[in-house]
This record gives C-alpha cells, structure tokens and sequence, in this order.
C-alpha cells in the first residue's frame, strides 16, 4: 500500500476535523443566535444554537462520557483497519473513513467539553463547562411560534454530516455487488 494513502487519509480527516471545529466557534460566537434563529430560507432552513449531551437525534441524553469513549474506540479501531488489515487499498474506502474520522474527532472534541463553552451563558439555571455536541443548523419543514406545532429536523452539525454521508456511502457499498465478484460456482459431477 503507497505511503501517499496514509497522508490522503490524514488530511482529509484533519480537514473534515478543521471545518467542523471552524464552523461551530463561528457561529457560537455570533451573539445573535443566542436569543433566536436566523434564517438562510425563511422558516426552513438557518441557525440555531443547540447544545445536544446525547448522540445522535438527541438519544441518550446524559450520556456525553460513554458517547466520548465509543468515540475514542472508533477513533482507534479505523486505522488500523485501514493500514493493518489493509483496507486503505481501496481509495473511496480510504476518503470515506476520513470523512468518518473528521465527523468523530470534531464531535469527540466538543463531548470532552475543550470548546470552552460554560453552561451559564446558554443555561441560566446550570453552571459548570459544558461536556454537549455544539449543534447549529437548523433544517425546518413547517416551523411556528408554538413549539408543539413545529415539524423540525433534529439540529445537527458539519461533523454530523461527514458521519451520515461516511454511512452512507459505506452502506451502499456493501449493498452493491463488488466488481469481478463471480456467480456460485455449479457443483461439479462426476
């Protein structure tokens, strides 16, 4: 396996990384959104602050430490399978885990609280770091001034997007039939 596919995955993964981590202290340091959304596509698509203690859709709130320690597996367990059992070969194999790598490390960042980001400024009534996901797009089908008559996509973040499309993509290929993959072959008689 060429050394230049450990340095793609390298930098695509601190890119995906990069991006995730400039996007959020971007817009989590626009004071505006701490009181309201903005809109990008009036009521439907924009930013909004949301700090998210759970994984993914909000499951598993409070349980920011096993999340960061799943992450940190993760994290561990994807290049060795790239490099020690030699998946790397595969060059979309190689980007898409990247992808995957950056969704991580950018979320793992904020579940280990290093943001900075204390409760107080977004929570009154709590106090302390915050150890949550930065959340801010904001992705609405009907959106109102009754909170219970809005139809809204869960907040989500850059990182979140490198997950799902690393998914993805990992998922339709193991859907898709392999090139060269040859049929069964007939029990021979004889």
């Amino acid at each position: 396996m060429p050394r230049s596919r450990i340095a793609l995955f390298l930098v695509v993964a601190a890119l995906a990384t990069l991006a995730d981590l400039w996007s959020k202290h971007a817009v989590f340091s626009w004071p505006l959104l701490r009181t309201s959304e903005y809109w990008l596509v009036q009521d439907h698509a924009g930013f909004q602050l949301s700090l998210n203690e759970g994984g993914l859709f909000g499951m598993g709130q409070g349980a920011q430490f096993w999340l960061a320690g799943f992450s940190v597996l993760a994290a561990l367990a994807i290049p060795i399978w790239l490099f020690r059992y030699k998946a790397a070969e595969d060059l979309v194999l190689t980007v898409t885990l990247a992808f995957v790598m950056g969704g991580i490390l950018g979320n793992l960042y904020d579940r280990l609280g290093l943001h900075g980001l204390m409760w107080g400024a977004f929570s009154p009534n709590r106090a302390g770091p915050v150890y949550a996901v930065r959340d801010f797009i904001l992705l609405a089908w009907r959106w109102d001034p009754d909170p219970m008559k809005r139809v809204v996509w869960p907040n989500f973040n850059v990182a979140d997007s490198f997950l799902v499309v690393g998914a993805a993509v990992l998922f339709f290929r193991a859907m898709a039939k392999p090139d060269g993959a040859k049929p069964p072959a007939d029990s021979e008689q004889g």
